[in-house]
């Protein structure tokens, strides 16, 4: 076999994003609105879920639809199993198939030192970040087909502990465990699970000033952006052959 026929042959079993159907949780802003524009460039179409940032949902929603995409906004919190339900089913009513699940809905914490966290806090934490997955995965999955992708939104924190708190670093080494689990689950399906590890990344809920010290602890002096994280989950739902993977991208402020 050629060299060329060969390469034909991985572009023909590599998934095509042009007509595929995914959602985004948290996908009104930061990285979520990033891949959502993303797979709109690309010919697929989308539902973004938020939580409570309508105006923001629907101008993510417009810049997509201009892009030629069909778009659904899904309004619910993803940690709550009733509001899990609804926004699958309203997505399945809407395309009738869940090609790309892409799990990035996640929020950062007010206390960072062990003794200055409640229960309330961890609970909350743990449950946005990682129980969140477990709900719309689990819902998603009957109409996600062999084939399909699955990307998980983890973090550096995940690896090395980083500095946001015990709380946050737990629900992101989470998620890597529930990807390794998964991917295993459902390898005989052809269905790809793979998570993505940011570090910092440069949207408004980091300051100038923390942009500035994370900025100088990364060896390439510099945070990421939205969309070189959005990049990676495009690689990762166009490539067949990653499977069970945890792509970090940090700058190179987490080596291993």
């Amino acid at each position: 076999m050629s060299i060329i026929i060969l390469i034909d042959l991985i572009k023909e079993v590599n998934m095509e994003i042009k007509g595929k159907c995914a959602l985004i949780t948290g996908g009104s802003r930061g990285i979520g609105r990033e891949t959502a524009v993303e797979i709109a460039k690309r010919g697929g179409n989308i539902g973004i879920n938020f939580k409570s940032r309508r105006e923001d949902a629907e101008e993510v929603s417009k810049i997509c639809e201009s892009l030629g995409a069909q778009v659904i906004l899904l309004q619910g919190d993803v940690s709550k199993r009733d509001d899990v339900k609804k926004i699958i089913k309203e997505f399945v009513d809407k395309f009738g198939r869940l090609d790309i699940l892409v799990n990035n809905a996640g929020i950062a914490p007010t206390n960072t030192k062990l003794l200055d966290i409640s229960e309330d806090e961890w609970d909350e934490i743990i449950d946005i970040n990682l129980k969140s997955m477990f709900l719309v995965t689990k819902e998603a999955l009957p109409y996600i087909p062999d084939g399909g992708k699955i990307i998980n939104l983890s973090s550096i924190a995940g690896k090395m502990g980083g500095t946001i708190g015990p709380h946050y670093a737990a629900s992101k080494a989470g998620i890597i465990g529930f990807t390794f689990a998964l991917a295993s689950e459902l390898a005989p399906r052809k269905v790809n699970v793979n998570a993505v590890a940011p570090g910092p990344v440069d949207t408004e809920l980091v300051s100038d000033d923390v942009k500035k010290r994370l900025s100088e602890l990364t060896p390439l002096k510099r945070i990421a952006t939205p969309y070189e994280i959005a990049h990676t989950i495009i690689y990762l739902i166009e490539n067949d052959f990653v499977h069970g993977e945890v792509v970090d991208v940090n700058g190179g402020r987490y080596m291993d």
